[in-house]
């Protein structure tokens, strides 16, 4: 796979209020607000990176577009950084809306619990119910992945 491909494929850096923590999310590919975008284009399937530790997401673009390439473009590949491990940019915005029940504090979020806490209540915030999900972890991230599977054995997954 050539470089020239990989810096072709967007790269969206967001922040979100979940669990209380300013949270970063990395979203490949063209797709950033899935839960609002009900074209028949939307994807069906979405992959979610989640890091090993420090839970630093940038580590894991090139990854991120090579697998979105891997995929004929045809699914969003999503990096979530850990709780507190990354702090945004003081002119960036933080997204966040009144109702949102991640918008309030997961207790000992920056403990392994918590951690998991915070994964799962970003995941049914920002992607619809319906779509289905493939996780991926890497060290810690792989625990995370697999406690996320066993609180909430209702998402979606893709097997």
């Amino acid at each position: 796979m050539d470089s020239e491909t990989k810096e072709e494929i967007p790269l969206f850096e967001e922040f979100v209020l979940c669990g209380g923590v300013e949270t970063q999310v990395l979203k490949c590919g063209p797709w950033t607000d899935l839960c609002n975008e009900q074209s028949i284009d939307r994807p069906k399937l979405l992959i979610v990176i989640i890091p090993g530790n420090p839970g630093f997401a940038f580590f894991y673009v090139p990854f991120a577009k090579a697998l979105h390439t891997l995929t004929n473009r045809c699914f969003p590949v999503w990096i979530i950084s850990h709780a507190g491990h990354v702090l945004p940019h003081s002119n960036k915005t933080i997204l966040s809306s009144p109702e949102d029940p991640n918008a309030q504090e997961i207790k000992d979020i920056y403990g392994l619990d918590g951690q998991v806490e915070h994964k799962l209540a970003f995941l049914k915030t920002h992607v619809p119910k319906e779509m289905k999900l493939v996780l991926i972890g890497h060290s810690i991230g792989s625990y995370f992945a697999l406690e996320i599977l066993k609180r909430a054995p209702e998402l979606p997954q893709e097997n």
